[in-house]
């Protein structure tokens, strides 16, 4: 046995050794988010307790009773062995065991699912991992060279060390996906489970996927990746191409692994129907049709994308109002991705439409039954909150709640799904009035002064009917840019100078070199919210993101990094005094084109010589803009046209 590396770290006494055991878990579970080529783990078995003779007998079983190997492993398990016999029966020990299965990515040079035991022993600190494979009559033998084990040690009182060894380092086999080179453990895996060890915190929600098999949706996500990838290069939409492309690919991904589940579950043969409610760019919409579920898109604003589609995709440009006008009662299933006003509304109309109707509902922003949702409490993030407020509404329509989180490239990735119903069809007519006295008095207590006329549109709240929900005001037609960019440029410039200005006088450290460019503190972004007037906030407070938005859009000044904002130092975004390749250069055409904001407030000018400032310094120094050439809609269609026919 050898030692392949050490990590020490401090931690505090009230973590240890729970901290370990927390980053070991994740590790367990969860290994996909520090090694990105797995897409995650099935685990088969855990928790169970046993003990020496037990493990004895689970071993011998998958060495075959190789007396000479089994010894040698029991050794490095630190269990007792006298001269090559077997473990007696009062030699006590107790491990907890399980077994998991690894899940590399489809396109991870062609690497196969790997089983492991795993064996945690508590009283000495360590966890032992034990791959193994089988073959198709079912028998089982080790891979012996990649036994490994992590320990953690106490140093002194406050100093802990964490290591890795394995059984048999010299002969270490690396498939460089579910097994990396020494390298990548003694790097990446020890400090990050150092990291681990030493955070206190727990995640809100679920693991991603926990729903759903995760080597389906592996194999799934690949091959529709590969099959819509083209959609990239034809975007016709102002949003960014691949964030947009791939999430909903993702999306899709999931929903048809869920109802695929479903149909074995229920065994059943017909593809599920949907209706995907403020469906948006439309998408989820196409990929969901071509792969052969019926079902439409509903959304009051037709997008550019829409023509290209075909007319195999069903989209319609409708406003959607909660009311019995809007029922689906031959929809399997309602969705509802980022579908902001109407997302607290899809598990009341999917309770309505029919008993067998089932939802699934991706939250993004904060909304209630009409208007904005208000916080009740600030022991849980605003987001947790808000999801619970969805599961409440999901509990009072009647529905047995699961909650799940995506693998989208997106924070708000937790969904809700309604798959099946608290109580029989035979009482509908009363869970129809608990839902309705629900919304009632939900409605009620939210009801307020009226909102802005800007937020309530140039018509009005909307009429509902039926008494679900008078005021609710679906999304305008026309879409309002909210992202700040439509602000006064001289509301824009007041407050980035202000807050920049705040910066440079903060200078926490002393500065014994009186001529080094002062970068300034940071603050966060609340404490830059508490220097700015009530009227600023006002106007900040109508944008999506707000200050924090604008703090971000101004991208030349500020640097934004996690709540707190700072000065941005462009010599270490060119790689000026580094040891690292210089970043690839902007095009010619998107340089000069504004003017440098350091050129023109920092006390001291801007750190880069003119040469290699991207921003003008000065008038003279100023270029007009250019832009790149646009895409015929011609030329995007028969792109997407090529691309579908080749999928």
């Amino acid at each position: 046995m050898s030692k392949l590396s050490e990590f020490t770290f401090k931690g505090s006494c009230d973590l240890m050794p729970q901290g370990f055991w927390s980053a070991i878990d994740v590790w367990i579970n969860k290994p996909h988010v520090l090694n990105k080529r797995l897409c995650g783990v099935k685990v088969e078995e855990e928790g169970r307790e046993v003990d020496n003779l037990e493990l004895q007998n689970i071993l011998s079983a998958l060495w075959d009773y190789d007396t000479e190997d089994l010894n040698c492993v029991l050794s490095y398990l630190n269990v007792g062995v006298e001269s090559n016999t077997y473990i007696h029966a009062n030699q006590k020990g107790h491990w907890c065991f399980g077994v998991r299965t690894v899940v590399p990515k489809v396109n991870s040079y062609g690497s196969q699912m790997q089983k492991e035991i795993i064996l945690k022993d508590a009283s000495r600190q360590c966890v032992i991992f034990i791959p193994f494979e089988e073959n198709e009559d079912g028998h089982t033998f080790p891979k012996k060279n990649n036994i490994y084990r992590i320990q953690l040690e106490a140093e002194n009182n406050e100093d802990w060390s964490v290591s890795v060894s394995a059984l048999r380092p010299d002969d270490w086999f690396s498939d460089g996906v579910v097994y990396p080179k020494f390298p990548w453990l003694v790097g990446v895996l020890l400090p990050k489970l150092a990291q681990w060890s030493t955070e206190s915190r727990q995640s809100e929600f679920k693991s991603t996927l926990s729903l759903i098999p995760v080597e389906k949706y592996s194999c799934m996500y690949q091959k529709l990746k590969e099959k819509y990838k083209e959609m990239v290069k034809v975007w016709p939409e102002v949003t960014d191409p691949e964030k947009f492309v791939y999430e909903d690919v993702a999306i899709a991904t999931y929903l048809l692994v869920l109802w695929e589940q479903e149909r074995a579950d229920k065994c059943l043969t017909a593809k599920q129907s949907f209706v995907d409610l403020g469906c948006g760019n439309g998408l989820l919409v196409h990929i969901l049709g071509n792969e052969g579920h019926p079902g439409k898109g509903i959304d009051v604003r037709k997008r550019k994308i829409w023509d290209m589609y075909g007319p195999q995709t069903c989209l319609e440009e409708s406003a959607i109002t909660p009311s019995d006008s809007f029922l689906f009662p031959d929809a399997d299933w309602l969705i509802g991705n980022h579908s902001d006003e109407l997302t607290p509304w899809i598990p009341v109309i999917a309770s309505r439409s029919s008993y067998a109707c089932r939802y699934f509902v991706l939250p993004c922003c904060f909304f209630d039954f009409c208007g904005k949702y208000q916080r009740r409490q600030c022991r849980k993030s605003q987001y947790k909150e808000y999801i619970d407020f969805i599961a409440e509404i999901s509990a009072a329509c009647g529905f047995s709640t699961e909650e799940d989180c995506l693998r989208i490239p997106s924070t708000k990735r937790v969904c809700l799904i309604g798959k099946s119903r608290s109580y029989e069809p035979s009482g509908e007519a009363q869970a129809d009035e608990l839902r309705t006295r629900y919304i009632q008095d939900r409605l009620s207590r939210s009801a307020g002064p009226p909102r802005d006329p800007e937020e309530e549109g140039a018509g009005g709240p909307a009429e509902t009917g039926g008494g679900w929900g008078e005021g609710f005001q679906p999304r305008e037609k026309a879409q309002i840019t909210r992202n700040c960019a439509s602000l006064p440029r001289d509301f824009i410039d007041g407050v980035v100078l202000r807050v920049g200005r705040a910066l440079l006088e903060l200078n926490p450290e002393e500065r014994h070199d009186p001529d080094a460019w002062n970068r300034g503190g940071s603050l966060s972004v609340r404490e830059v919210a508490e220097m700015l007037d009530k009227q600023t906030l006002q106007m900040l407070k109508k944008e999506c993101g707000g200050l924090q938005t604008l703090l971000r859009n101004s991208h030349q000044v500020f640097k934004v990094d996690g709540g707190r904002v700072q000065i941005r130092d462009w010599r270490e975004e060119s790689g000026e005094g580094r040891s690292r390749a210089p970043p690839k250069r902007r095009p010619p055409g998107a340089q000069k084109t504004r003017p440098c904001w350091f050129h023109t407030h920092h006390p001291q000018g801007c750190p880069l010589p003119t040469e290699r400032c991207a921003f003008a310094h000065g008038p003279a120094d100023l270029r007009p803009p250019t832009h790149p050439p646009k895409r015929h809609k011609s030329q995007s269609a028969a792109t997407v046209s090529a691309a579908e026919g080749s999928a």
